[in-house]
């Protein structure tokens, strides 16, 4: 206040007196500076006063920073001139800043999770702004590391930085943990609305970290951070050329520890959906295949009643979870059922029948026109998640003629072994003629052997 108070007297007063005697100096920054020192002796004798009151030293410290803010911005300080962060930094004052902050915000952490709203995204009913669908209790804790960044950033060495930054990864660590023990509290219901907050939550501060990462003050960090473990013998080689290279971040070893709790939910909630869908495919597995009737003698394909209560379960689980996972975590999910179900039809149900030709049009039917749909919301070609099934279906329906062909190409390439003819095409090119990538050709046997639809001579 002083300052701006006085502005106006030293430019229009004392500046002209100094620049008619030939002075470079400025009467506003050596007014300021004036300033500045007697805050420094101030401040020298009144902080062992109150070292030990936690609340009045906290005030002390954000009433500095505050002046500190100002004194840049607005009278543009410069930081060559002394500093009141100079006397936060040093041992005894530094280490009791440090200790107080992390005691407030693990308060404040406290209060964010007992919050009756901590599960609730405070944008639930703004769909543009709640992409992500964060609870305000992810969102206020990074508000929180956010805020710590603010008020150590302009500390005068990175020794000190570096320490603080050791707090805030404390502080991420502990917010996991307590994030760990709530979701063992709701295991058992790993579909659940406060299931699902947990995972958005545990994303969202992977995501934050990891943006952080690449912002200009943590790289600054990081530097420094590698002057000092080189320095130390701290790390290892590989790790060192990693920081150097900038191919690992200040904050990762919390993002991979985020990681690895963020795939565990996401697989205990593909296991429990999974099992769903197992116990309600068991009719479907055991449909007649064998005996269904051909397309021809039907006058409309329709879907096998047996499969109906699998594909309601899909339906239903892909439906409640895109609504209560953000994008990002809902495609993982979805991905890695649909890799599941795939196998599980293809091994529990294809593999562990025969068919004849309706029974294997029949479950192209199935497949093609109702599980593959369900996927389609959330991809344009689902079928390439359904790769086993996809490739199946075409060879339990290739037309006699076609399959005879193919079970013959089969078996000269496997007669030729490795001798290669020209005139000869490999099992892998007549495979791919007919759009089969995945499947080996033994598994393709297995598939020809598969069907009951062999005429009775050359069969």
């Amino acid at each position: 206040m002083w300052i701006g108070n006085h502005a106006k007297f030293l430019d229009d007063k004392i500046q002209p007196i100094l620049d008619k005697a030939g002075s470079s100096v400025n009467a506003r920054l050596e007014f300021s500076r004036a300033l500045v020192m007697l805050i420094l002796e101030k401040l020298a004798a009144d902080i062992p006063c109150l070292l030990y009151d936690d609340n009045l030293f906290c005030h002390l410290v954000d009433e500095v920073l505050l002046f500190e803010r100002e004194l840049y911005a607005a009278h543009g300080y410069l930081s060559s001139f002394p500093s009141c962060m100079h006397i936060l930094s040093e041992e005894t004052c530094f280490q009791r800043w440090l200790t107080v902050e992390r005691k407030f915000a693990l308060q404040k952490m406290d209060s964010i999770l007992s919050s009756e709203a901590a599960w609730v995204s405070q944008y639930k009913d703004i769909t543009d702004v709640d992409e992500m669908k964060v609870p305000d209790c992810a969102e206020t804790f990074t508000t929180l590391l956010q805020v710590i960044t603010d008020r150590y950033k302009n500390l005068p060495t990175a020794s000190r930085k570096l320490q603080f930054l050791e707090l805030q990864k404390d502080l991420v660590d502990d917010f996991r943990l307590r994030l760990t023990q709530v979701m063992k509290e709701e295991t058992r219901a790993s579909l659940a609305f406060r299931y699902c907050a947990i995972l958005n939550a545990v994303n969202y501060i992977g995501t934050v970290l990891a943006d952080w990462a690449d912002n200009v003050f943590f790289l600054e960090l990081q530097q420094a951070a590698l002057e000092v473990c080189a320095d130390s013998n701290a790390f290892s080689k590989l790790q060192l050329g990693q920081l150097a290279c900038m191919e690992s971040s200040v904050f990762d070893d919390m993002i991979n520890l985020l990681e690895r709790l963020k795939h565990d939910m996401l697989t205990r909630q593909v296991d429990h959906v999974f099992r769903e869908v197992k116990d309600a495919a068991k009719l479907y597995k055991k449909e007649r295949w064998l005996s269904l009737p051909s397309q021809a003698e039907q006058a409309v394909m329709s879907l096998s009643s047996t499969a109906c209560p699998l594909l309601l379960t899909l339906r239903d689980r892909l439906l409640q979870l895109e609504q209560q996972l953000c994008y990002s975590l809902f495609k993982i999910f979805w991905q890695m059922l649909a890799e599941k179900v795939d196998m599980f039809i293809y091994q529990e149900v294809i593999l562990a029948n025969h068919f004849n030709e309706g029974g294997a049009a029949q479950l192209q039917f199935d497949m093609t026109r109702n599980l593959f749909p369900l996927f389609s919301h959330y991809c344009k070609r689902p079928e390439n998640y359904f790769k086993h099934i996809k490739e199946a279906c075409i060879i339990l329906n290739l037309n006699v003629g076609s399959a005879l062909l193919l079970k013959d190409a089969l078996h000269s390439a496997s007669e030729n072994g490795t001798i290669l003819d020209p005139n000869q095409p490999s099992a892998t090119a007549v495979l791919n003629e007919l759009g089969v990538y995945k499947l080996a050709q033994q598994d393709v046997e297995i598939l020809l052997n598969l069907r009951t639809n062999w005429p009775n001579i050359g069969k």
